[in-house]
């Protein structure tokens, strides 16, 4: 049971808490004792003046913002817990199943809980050309030019090119349009594949991250390597495709109101190549409206691939040091540098645009950094919330109501914040024994710092969603879904998973929470909800179970339910031969 901030945290369980401010972090001699937690906060103080709160770890000084360190191993795949080198889980910790139906991962470091014993970033010596960037991830400087990049500019509109197979039935990708196959053994009450898309691009070596897909109207749009592709949403056949000159680096995870797409992609084709280059198209029409070069900001600009986030009108790009904002509707540059010294490394859109800022301290050991909500047209903070030393915000799993994801990765510590309209803590989240199981960062490139587009997490104005890590133990593998109360962090319920398998949290549905429910070996996936009491899910599209194979095999798996339709894309494209490679299924499509 979480206790008041002002008091000691339990010494059995629960979500790690954040560090005081003047505690410096031992070696790991002996067992970590839980830290004491920050006093009571005060009421919000205007933004200049950030409030004391929960911690994270501060920036070093200097033009980089960031601390040295030493080249770890390659983001990607091969050496990390799934392709975007960060997830799942705070700083790719308590790793999911990197598809719907793939065997639990094993426990997380240091028992039960994720928030305690979990491993901390490495921190090597200070090397100029050697810098830490995003959660955890390595970057070695390649090499860098101090020249603007190029300004805004209309670019040419979609032009035809080679682009995915597209089967609506019979699962051989020619793209006939009978409905075979794939639908031959649907059952009574079962949805209707409306088709299964499979890559033929020429991907490098290494494979490609995949964008999207968002699905806007009767359109899905899905990106990978050097081009965009709008879908019928109905059968899959292939509306509109947009050629790109390099490969794409970045995408905003959701579209505007009124279906525009923001996505970033490299200036150039070499190794030295930095992700600058910002293109809006129409999901709907596959009309190419602004491209805008971002300009460098020294030397040490572009260390990081961006992030893109949308907010209204707005898309912010982010990257190491720096951020741009731009109107959507028509390019129009909003704000750049804040006022202040702490600057952001990250947003999160949606409702409200909220960035997560690094603050010099003038000491290399030590990082600090904030939150702030920011107004979206103009980039002024409405609120500030100062973490303490050492804490850094990992991911933002909600912004309206905002809940935060903090770790201290000195002191292998976890903890979810909740925070008031004004910025001062509503709550932290006590979570515990349970393991639990996030994944963030869609939108974001291998080199970059997404703080959203999490699975496994849901909130509403009273309640805060997360789903617990699959229980292997057993003879079959299933997880839960655990309420929290945000006004206190307390539990209010589970809802335990149909039998043998696992359920993931998407979104709200209204009231409701929305979740995918994996397949199993006898049943297909389905979407289903839950009663903000709790109880057993409702299915509301139940997939076929004659298809639950392929279901499973989408690689770190992005969802969307859209107008009564369910898409599941891989995240990453990638295989150890050319043939096989072009033979990937990389999106599904269900639907009554």
């Amino acid at each position: 049971m979480t206790q008041p901030p002002s008091q000691q945290p339990p010494q059995g369980g629960g979500f790690g808490s954040p560090q005081d401010p003047q505690q410096v972090p031992q070696p790991p001699q002996q067992p970590a004792q839980p830290p004491q937690m920050p006093p009571s906060p005060p009421q919000a103080p205007p933004a200049a003046q950030p409030q004391p709160g929960y911690g994270y770890p501060q920036q070093a000084p200097g033009p980089y913002g960031q601390q040295p360190g030493p080249y770890s191993q390659q983001p990607g795949p091969y050496n990390s817990p799934g392709p975007y080198g960060r997830q799942p889980g705070p700083y790719g910790y308590g790793a999911q199943p990197q598809y719907p139906g793939a065997p639990a991962p094993g426990p997380a470091p240091g028992g039960k809980n994720p928030f305690k014993g979990r491993p901390g970033v490495i921190v090597g010596a200070a090397v100029a050309a050697l810098l830490v960037i995003g959660a955890g991830t390595w970057f070695a400087v390649s090499g860098g030019e101090d020249e603007a990049k190029p300004d805004a500019k209309q670019s040419t509109g979609p032009q035809p090119t080679g682009s995915e197979s597209v089967d609506q039935g019979d699962g051989s990708g020619d793209g006939r349009a009978v409905d075979d196959d794939l639908n031959a053994g649907r059952k009574p009450g079962e949805a209707k594949v409306l088709f299964l898309a499979k890559n033929d691009i020429d991907l490098p070596r290494n494979g490609a991250e995949a964008y999207g897909p968002w699905a806007v109207g009767d359109t899905v749009v899905k990106g990978m390597y050097k081009e965009l592709v709008g879908y019928s949403a109905t059968d899959g056949r292939k509306k509109w495709t947009i050629p790109f000159p390099a490969e794409l680096c970045a995408a905003a995870p959701t579209a505007t109101a009124d279906g525009k797409i923001v996505v970033g992609f490299k200036d150039g084709t070499t190794d030295k190549a930095d992700c600058t280059q910002l293109q809006v198209i129409d999901a709907t029409t596959g009309k190419a409206g602004w491209k805008k070069g971002i300009k460098q900001r020294g030397t040490w600009d572009f260390l990081s691939d961006i992030t893109l986030s949308l907010s209204g009108d707005t898309v912010t790009a982010a990257r190491t040091g720096n951020a741009d904002a731009f109107r959507v509707s028509d390019g129009k540059e909003l704000f750049g540098k804040l006022p202040g010294n702490c600057q952001p490394r990250a947003f999160a859109g949606g409702a409200k645009l909220i960035a997560a800022e690094s603050c010099p301290t003038g000491d290399i050991n030590t990082r600090q950094e904030q939150v702030q909500e920011l107004d979206p047209a103009t980039g002024a903070a409405k609120w500030t919330y100062k973490l303490k030393a050492g804490w850094l915000v990992d991911s933002v799993y909600s912004v309206s109501p905002v809940v935060l994801s903090l770790t201290h990765p000195d002191d292998e510590k976890w903890a979810v914040v909740a925070l008031n309209a004004n910025g001062t803590v509503r709550s932290q989240i006590d979570g515990g024994t349970d393991n639990f199981q996030v994944r963030c960062g869609q939108g974001g490139g291998v080199f970059s710092d997404a703080l959203e587009g999490c699975v496994g997490v849901a909130a509403d104005a009273s309640t805060f969603y997360m789903a617990t890590e699959p229980d292997a133990s057993g003879s079959s593998r299933t997880n839960a879904v655990v309420a929290f109360d945000l006004d206190t962090g307390k539990q209010k319920w589970r809802a335990e998973a149909p039998g043998g398998r696992t359920m993931t949290p998407l979104r709200m549905e209204g009231a409701n929470v929305l979740l995918y429910v994996d397949p199993s070996f006898d049943a297909g996936g389905a979407v289903a909800t839950l009663a903000p009491t709790g109880g057993k899910p409702s299915v509301i599209l139940q997939h076929p179970a004659s298809t639950a194979e392929i279901e499973k095999t989408f690689w770190s798996p992005q969802m969307v339910y859209q107008d009564g339709r369910f898409y599941i894309a891989s995240g990453r494209v990638s295989s150890s031969n050319d043939e096989e490679e072009k033979q990937t299924k990389t999106m599904m499509a269900f639907g009554k």
